[in-house]
């Protein structure tokens, strides 16, 4: 008698079951696993007014709210001061950081090095702001005074926004080919090191090219002089500093990089819009025992813009190239940052 229910089925050989098992395993196998994005974010500032959008990520934890948001909870994100943008690039070829950010200098070479390889981009501006040459030599009026009894502090020779600030000021000064004129006489210095040495008279060091709010600060102490105001040199407003990552980083780690330059515009954005807020946060995150009054000033000083924008980008970019310092250029400023700033009206 015939069964009933399901029909019978045809009996399939063991070699077979095992060969379509193999089959199975291999096109699992083949198929690579998702990369989940990074737990911890390592990002380097430097010192002064001019990273007070990190000041302003750091305090409110935007970064992190962001992350959240995106579904990454319990990012870590961890912050280190790093004296110039040299060592900036440093810490980010070696790996040991993720964002790192400096002077548009600092950030062309690496941009430029990388080319083809590692592939250095721009995220964003942080803001753009005049940084000053201030002497305390009574003999000094202008560039053509300085010799070699003066000493010019800047946070890194060669490659700092300061140091190619200057050599920009001295082929203006002196002719064209004579940028290198006052190299002879700069050396690699901390803004708040420089700022102590300069003000107290007593160190070899006569000048120093520096940033808010050191600059200032030593403008209004007796016997002090300015020298050079970049705006000047740049014939109007251009980016101080910014924040850079690799290739790598960027395209590994979309909603991280997202958040992040979500929650910078977020900094920027408040720095705009509550000035005094911005102020109180930078007095709560910086060391330096300065007057509200005084860091409200400075923030929203007519010369002061805090944007992701880059600005003026290409006037670094073009003089680097045409002293050697780069050996490449660029068509324009989006070449060097990733396309999620394109947007934006830079230059």
């Amino acid at each position: 008698m015939r069964s009933q229910g399901f029909p019978s089925l045809p009996i399939v050989p063991r070699f077979l079951l095992a060969t379509i098992g193999i089959v199975f395993l291999l096109t699992i196998l083949a198929v690579p696993p998702s990369r989940a994005e990074v737990s911890e974010v390592r990002i380097a500032q430097q010192f002064g007014i001019g990273y007070l959008p990190f000041h302003v990520m750091k305090h409110e934890r935007l970064l992190e709210k962001e992350a959240a948001r995106l579904g990454i909870d319990d990012l870590k994100v961890g912050w280190v001061n790093l004296a110039g943008g040299a060592a900036a690039n440093e810490a980010l070829l070696s790996g040991s950081l993720d964002f790192v950010s400096g002077g548009v200098a600092a950030f062309v070479t690496l941009w430029a090095k990388t080319r083809g390889n590692l592939n250095v981009k721009g995220v964003a501006a942080l803001d753009a702001l005049p940084i000053y040459l201030v002497t305390n030599n009574p003999k000094v009026a202008s560039l053509r005074d300085l010799s070699d009894k003066d000493k010019i502090a800047l946070p890194a020779i060669k490659v700092s926004i300061q140091a190619v600030t200057l050599q920009m000021a001295a082929e203006q000064t002196f002719g064209e080919g004579k940028h290198d004129a006052l190299d002879q006489w700069t050396v690699t210095l901390r803004h708040p090191d420089a700022y102590a040495a300069l003000v107290s008279g007593k160190s070899e060091i006569t000048g120093h090219f520096g940033a808010p709010p050191y600059q200032e600060q030593e403008l209004a102490q007796p016997g002090m002089r300015l020298l050079v105001n970049s705006y000047d040199v740049l014939d109007g407003p251009t980016t101080f500093n910014l924040v850079w990552t690799t290739q790598a980083f960027h395209d590994a780690n979309p909603k991280v990089y997202a958040a992040f330059l979500a929650a910078l515009r977020q900094a920027v954005a408040l720095i705009n819009e509550r000035p005094d807020a911005a102020a109180d946060i930078y007095l709560a995150e910086d060391d330096l025992k300065l007057d509200p009054a005084f860091v409200r000033k400075l923030i929203t000083s007519p010369e002061a813009k805090f944007t992701t924008t880059p600005i003026n980008i290409m006037k670094y970019v073009d003089f680097m190239k045409k002293t050697n310092a780069v050996k490449t250029s660029a068509q324009s400023w989006k070449d060097a940052f990733f396309p999620e700033i394109h947007g934006e009206p830079g230059s």
